[in-house]
């Protein structure tokens, strides 16, 4: 099976800077897009930002100049790097990832989630 587990949240004003991590662990043989999503209460998980094996980037409108994505593939590491937080950036970041497992083929996994809370 395989694991993510995202680190990095917390209660930060608006104007400040985050960065969280998910690593992947388990029985990984490769992993293709990775992405961050959060979700507000009371509405649906939304697309931050994904990022490609090759490192492709794609941005939501209302992040981009803000936040920046990027990944370790050595480590199976994801990062999202959040500047200039605003209070609607407040809610539940999850990550994701197309990863070829050991004895499972292609899945999707999604991580915890990690609560951001940006105060005005």
């Amino acid at each position: 099976q395989v694991q993510l587990v995202e680190s990095g949240g917390g209660l930060v004003q608006a104007g400040g800077s985050l960065r969280l991590s998910c690593a992947a662990s388990g029985s990984i043989i490769s992993i293709n897009t990775m992405g961050w999503y959060r979700q507000a209460p009371g509405k649906q998980r939304d697309l931050v930002a994904t990022i490609t094996s090759r490192g492709r980037e794609n941005y939501a409108d209302s992040v981009k100049g803000r936040f920046t994505i990027s990944r370790d593939n050595a480590k199976n590491t994801l990062y999202l790097q959040m500047n200039s937080l605003k209070p609607e950036d407040t809610a539940v970041y999850y990550c994701n990832a197309n990863v070829l497992g050991g004895a499972y083929g292609w899945n999707n996994y999604w991580g915890q989630g990690t609560q951001v809370s940006v105060s005005s």
